[in-house]
């Protein structure tokens, strides 16, 4: 069944200041969409709107999960996690002081993905090896690359349907951020997941990307219907390729 997210009109911010004006979007069914813009256009508000994190002054955002619609302006984070929605937030925001099981177990709390918590774990360590070589030690105490690795696990530990990504390739290696969005798009394939990938890193986020938007100063500047529109574009030339 479809699992998609339809944003319209979506007005949202920090007290008085207001970072998203009137945006609106769509990520189809089993579709990854890149949202490219540079550091403080509104990507990670968007992601947080969408997830309950910043509550909306306006607009809409649906998200359908197995064909059922679900109005997800005004509820809190954890009924949208149990609706099948995750986030992998900027910056991994793991919980240091525990294990890597431990953060991984977490992830699993919400009853539909419990029953399958042993699948999803053995599916984890199988896609991320270093995590199961790993797996006692401190979150806290692994490499960048380790710890996004962790939280792309944590995340499908929920067993989603539709995967929120905001700016995996953040203070990431070249080589490290090349791998990371290779293991993005495996994990996509192998849990037939929709994804909303917010990325600056244009080069990389097109190795993926289905399709995409450009947002510029909290709305969208161009929507590019496929992965072409996105090489030849004036407005990501001018913003990412120094044209």
């Amino acid at each position: 069944m479809a699992n998609r997210i339809t944003v319209e009109g979506l007005r949202a911010g920090y007290g008085s200041v207001q970072v998203l004006e009137g945006l609106s979007l769509r990520v189809d069914d089993g579709e990854t969409v890149a949202l490219l813009g540079t550091n403080g256009n509104g990507k990670s508000t968007l992601m947080k709107s969408i997830m309950g994190i910043v509550k909306p002054t306006a607009g809409s955002v649906v998200a359908e999960i197995d064909g059922r619609k679900h109005d997800l302006v005004g509820r809190e984070p954890e009924e949208i996690v149990e609706l099948g929605v995750a986030l992998v937030p900027e910056g991994r925001r793991l919980f240091p002081r525990l294990t890597v099981e431990e953060n991984l177990l977490l992830g699993a709390y919400r009853p539909a993905a419990r029953s399958r918590i042993a699948e999803n774990l053995r599916f984890c360590y199988e896609t991320f090896p270093r995590l199961a070589e790993r797996r006692k030690q401190l979150a806290g105490s692994m490499s960048g690359g380790e710890q996004q690795m962790l939280a792309l696990a944590r995340s499908l530990m929920t067993a989603p349907k539709i995967l929120l990504i905001d700016e995996p390739s953040v203070g990431l290696s070249p080589l490290l951020v090349h791998n990371t969005i290779g293991m993005i798009k495996k994990l996509k394939e192998d849990f037939d997941l929709t994804v909303l990938m917010a990325e600056q890193n244009f080069q990389q986020a097109i190795r993926i990307a289905d399709r995409g938007y450009v947002i510029v100063h909290g709305h969208i500047e161009f929507e590019c219907a496929s992965r072409e529109a996105l090489q030849d574009n004036d407005v990501i030339r001018k913003l990412y390729l120094g044209v």
